[in-house]
């Protein structure tokens, strides 16, 4: 199968090109960084550059690879140290607006049969006390949702909406940071935690998406998750035990809101999601269905 994968140097594009090779696709790698072709061409997968802003170029790129599926992981996060402000989403929430619209007009007139979104579940319902750089994150979710799920009410091509939870594995940034800061006692628990987060090993997320290249329904959702949601305590508490990290200690809720208000926003979030829909309809089961196993996965090979 023909796949072009947009976004295919970031966390899950990376692991998810080198799936698609794996599985015999042939695989157009788009990114807009120049020094990354190399990269992706080791992968095995024909590299090619086009900011997703610019509708032309995406246009040029997915006309001249003629692909079935199109893949959607278009992101523009910070590399050091992740996202710590609503503000740093802001490039990001441009590419799930307009590159969206660009990813998604160029599909279609290349006559793809499919689309696959990689969206994220922690900014489907942000609540009403949420700052507003939250609440614009959401509505660039929702907006790059309804343009899939619209074009395929249409009969333009099939829309899948993946739903990730939070990232975490070995090459992931944000889970190397946190490793990093439970080893030095840096990464508190929360007085009184009642959150319950989504989450999602990469490779889990990973799998679900090649899965949905040929399985799921035209127009569905599926949350991808694993089999239990994670406090943010439990998360906390099992990395630094798997790291061999000295016991976290405990902070007030108020502490994190005021010194990092967007990640306690997320951090703070109770979404139990469940991934019966993603099991039925992609055939797809997560290999580390708990936190506590993908973590002893991610630590040992971090060690």
């Amino acid at each position: 199968m023909k796949v072009f994968v947009a976004g295919a140097s970031g966390t899950i594009g990376v692991p998810l090109v080198r799936a698609l090779v794996k599985a015999g696709h042939d695989v157009t790698a788009m990114t807009r960084t120049p020094s990354k072709q190399e990269s992706l061409r080791v992968l095995g997968a024909t590299p090619v550059v086009a900011d997703a802003l610019d509708p032309d170029a995406v246009a040029r790129a997915v006309n001249a690879a003629a692909p079935d599926v199109v893949i959607h992981q278009l992101t523009a996060l910070p590399k050091a140290g992740g996202v710590k402000r609503a503000s740093d989403l802001e490039p990001t929430n441009r590419l799930r607006i307009d590159g969206t619209r660009n990813l998604l007009a160029a599909a279609v007139a290349a006559h793809a049969r499919r689309i696959i979104v990689g969206s994220f579940a922690p900014l489907g319902t942000p609540g009403p006390d949420a700052p507003s750089g939250t609440q614009r994150a959401a509505e660039a979710v929702a907006s790059m949702e309804s343009q899939v799920l619209e074009a395929s009410r249409r009969g333009l091509i099939e829309g899948i909406v993946l739903r990730y939870g939070l990232f975490y594995g070995p090459d992931n940034p944000a889970t190397q940071n946190m490793i990093t800061m439970a080893k030095r006692r840096m990464l508190p628990v929360i007085r009184g935690d009642h959150s319950l987060l989504p989450v999602i090993h990469v490779d889990d997320a990973v799998s679900a998406t090649v899965a949905a290249l040929d399985h799921g329904n035209r127009g569905s959702v599926y949350d991808i998750v694993d089999d239990h949601p994670a406090s943010m305590t439990e998360i906390v508490r099992t990395l630094a035990e798997r790291a061999g990290a000295p016991r976290p200690f405990t902070v007030p809720a108020w502490l994190p809101r005021l010194l990092a208000p967007y990640m306690a926003q997320i951090t703070s979030v109770r979404m139990p999601l469940s991934n019966a829909a993603a099991r039925a309809g992609l055939g797809w089961r997560p290999a580390y269905p708990t936190i506590d196993e993908g973590l002893s996965r991610t630590i040992s090979k971090a060690a």
